[in-house]
C-alpha cells in the first residue's frame, strides 16, 4: 500500500491561501502556518500596508512567494474585488480561511438594530468569500478547502460574572453570529462535498489580546479546565489538518480549541 507520510498529508507546497484578517490577533499566526507548511498565502486586511507588514515576515521554505490584498468582508464589491486580486497574485486560491471580524463592543443592554445588524453582516461576507472560493476550484477542476473561524461562543453562552464590572459583556450579536457561522458550516459541507470542497469551522477560545483587561482574563481563567488563556500558535497545528490532506476526510465539522472551556 502506497500510504502518504505524515510529512506529506501536512505538506501545503504548490497551494495557495487566502486569510481574511490576516493582520490581526489571530491571523497572523494562521497566515504563518499556511507559510510555514509550504503554501503560497495572500493576507487580506482592510489596510494594505498592514497586510504587507504581514507578508514581509513570512517564511518560505518551498520557495513560494506571499501577496498581500485589500479586502474588507462588509462590503460586497471590495469581496469580489479582493477575490480576483487573489487570484491575479498568485494564480489561482486553493484554501480560504475566513477570519475577518468586524464588529461593536457593546453589550445587550446597549446594542442597537443598526449595530447589531452590522455585525451580523460579517456572515454574509463570509459565505459570499466561501462561494467566491467554490466556483473558482469548481471552474479549475480541482479540489478546495474553507476554514470558517467561528468561536466557543459559537457553541455555548457566555458567563456573565467574567465581565461584570469590568468591561462590557461578551456581546449577543457576536453569540449569534459565531453560531451562525458554525451552521453556515455545516450547510455548505453538505452541498460542496460533491465539489470536492470540504467547508469545516475552526472555533477558539479563550484567546484574549494582550490588550484585553487584566482582571477579566483572570476570570476567564478560572472558568477555563486548563486553566490558562489560549496562545494564538495554539490554533496553527489545527488549521493545518484541516487545510491539508491530513483532514481529506473531514468536512462540516466544528473544531474546539478551548482549553476544554466546552467540556463542562
Amino acid at each position: 500500500m502506497n500510504e502518504p507520510t505524515v510529512q506529506e498529508l501536512f505538506d501545503l507546497s504548490g497551494r495557495a491561501a487566502l486569510i481574511t484578517g490576516g493582520s490581526g490577533h489571530l491571523g497572523r499566526s494562521l497566515a504563518r502556518a499556511l507559510a510555514e507548511a509550504g503554501a503560497t498565502v495572500v493576507v487580506g486586511s482592510r489596510d494594505r500596508d498592514r497586510a504587507q507588514r504581514v507578508v514581509d515576515e513570512l517564511p518560505s521554505p518551498s520557495g513560494a512567494k506571499h501577496h498581500s490584498v485589500v479586502l474588507d468582508q462588509m462590503e460586497e464589491q471590495s469581496i469580489k474585488d479582493g477575490f480576483d486580486a487573489a487570484v491575479s497574485a498568485a494564480s489561482q486560491i486553493d484554501i480560504l480561511i475566513n477570519n475577518g471580524q468586524q464588529g461593536h463592543a457593546v453589550d445587550l443592554t446597549r446594542v442597537t438594530a443598526e449595530e447589531f445588524n452590522k455585525d451580523l453582516q460579517n456572515a454574509t461576507g463570509y459565505f459570499l468569500l466561501a462561494r467566491h472560493l467554490r466556483d473558482h476550484v469548481v471552474r479549475r477542476q480541482a479540489p478546495g478547502s474553507i476554514v470558517m473561524i467561528g468561536s466557543m461562543y459559537g457553541v455555548v453562552g457566555s458567563y456573565p460574572d467574567a465581565y461584570d464590572g469590568i468591561c462590557a459583556a461578551s456581546p449577543v450579536q457576536y453569540h449569534t453570529l459565531k453560531g451562525g457561522i458554525v451552521h453556515m458550516t455545516r450547510h455548505l459541507a453538505v452541498y460542496w462535498a460533491q465539489d470536492r470542497v470540504r467547508v469545516n469551522c475552526l472555533s477558539p477560545g479563550p484567546f484574549p489580546s494582550e490588550n484585553a483587561p487584566s482582571p477579566m482574563v483572570q476570570r476567564l481563567q478560572k472558568k477555563c479546565p486548563m486553566g490558562r488563556m489560549g496562545s494564538p500558535a495554539e490554533l496553527k497545528g489545527p488549521l493545518l489538518m484541516l487545510v491539508s490532506d491530513a483532514g481529506s476526510y473531514v468536512t462540516g465539522q466544528n473544531l474546539l480549541v478551548d482549553g476544554g472551556w466546552t467540556a463542562w
